[in-house]
């Protein structure tokens, strides 16, 4: 775990708050003021991922960024299960306790499937929704299979399915404090001037010790094992959370969730009339203009 008033040099400079209401002391960054802009990270990346964004948002809404259990600023509690219901459970009850309401949700990797969860139970506090490099899961019948697709063919989860079958999954991601930085570029690459000392320690940090490794070991282990189950809305539950107004920004260079399967599973949930790629390789895909309503 990271020390709560490290800045890791100045690059993650934001005053750290804590809730103790799910029962381990959960860390969320809270700045700005006006409709709340609710960001949230994947694996093995904590608010960290959205430093360079928090100031930028942070200037017109008020916006929080939480670390689940296990991951950055945030406990790793030895009692409870790190499943990504009780992900969920965390999360919902720090967004009753901060009463939030009109929302922009942002979603990144496995807040997707925390963030489709939470839509699906507190739809009314959700305004927006901007999802990145993952899907929104409501357990539709094309997210299965998505995911067995993209588990196919993704080089991370090729690898994730050997380790468990030999038994060396755990091992590995045991050390995640000293190995997660390459495994990163492994998978997703960066540019080099990127990995920065500060960088190496806001990413090794979180898992310094076998104990803290349980997040960045169960959200993957979920998948290969098959026992990550999407949460499934009622017929009600999911047509509030498609009307809103949605955004997906895609990777398309991503080697674990490809998007040649989540895109198509967002565009036909959300019924998208609008896309774009750009030569960047990012694809942007609409529902309808986010402009009109911004805070």
């Amino acid at each position: 775990m990271i020390e709560e008033n490290d800045t890791l040099g100045g690059t993650f400079p934001f005053k750290p708050h804590f809730s103790t209401a799910p029962g381990f002391r959960m860390h969320y960054v809270d700045e700005g003021q006006g409709s709340p802009v609710l960001c949230l990270h994947g694996e093995p990346t904590w608010g960290y991922l959205y430093r360079e964004v928090i100031p930028i948002l942070s200037k017109t809404n008020r916006v929080i960024v939480p670390d689940y259990m296990g991951f950055g600023k945030s406990e790793t509690p030895q009692h409870l299960e790190y499943t990504a219901r009780q992900h969920t459970d965390n999360l919902e009850i720090l967004v009753k306790e901060l009463d939030l309401h009109d929302i922009t949700l942002v979603v990144h990797d496995w807040g997707g499937q925390i963030g489709g969860a939470l839509a699906l139970r507190q739809a009314s506090r959700i305004r927006r929704i901007v999802v990145m490099n993952t899907m929104l899961s409501m357990g539709l019948p094309e997210e299965e299979i998505c995911w067995t697709e993209n588990s196919k063919e993704s080089a991370w989860f090729g690898w994730a399915d050997r380790a468990v079958a030999n038994g060396t999954f755990e091992a590995t991601l045991m050390n995640s404090g000293v190995a997660i930085v390459g495994l990163m570029k492994l998978l997703q690459g960066f540019e080099r001037a990127n990995v920065t000392e500060d960088f190496f320690r806001a990413y090794s940090l979180p898992f310094a010790t076998p104990e803290e490794c349980n997040g960045v070991i169960a959200f993957p282990k979920s998948i290969v094992t098959g026992s990550f189950k999407a949460e499934t809305g009622s017929e009600s539950q999911i047509s509030a959370v498609l009307a809103k107004p949605a955004m997906m920004i895609e990777g398309t260079k991503d080697k674990v969730l490809l998007a040649k399967h989540f895109v198509p599973v967002f565009k036909k949930a959300f019924q998208m009339h609008r896309y774009i790629t750009w030569t960047k390789q990012v694809t942007f895909c609409w529902k309808m203009s986010l402009k009109k309503s911004a805070s």
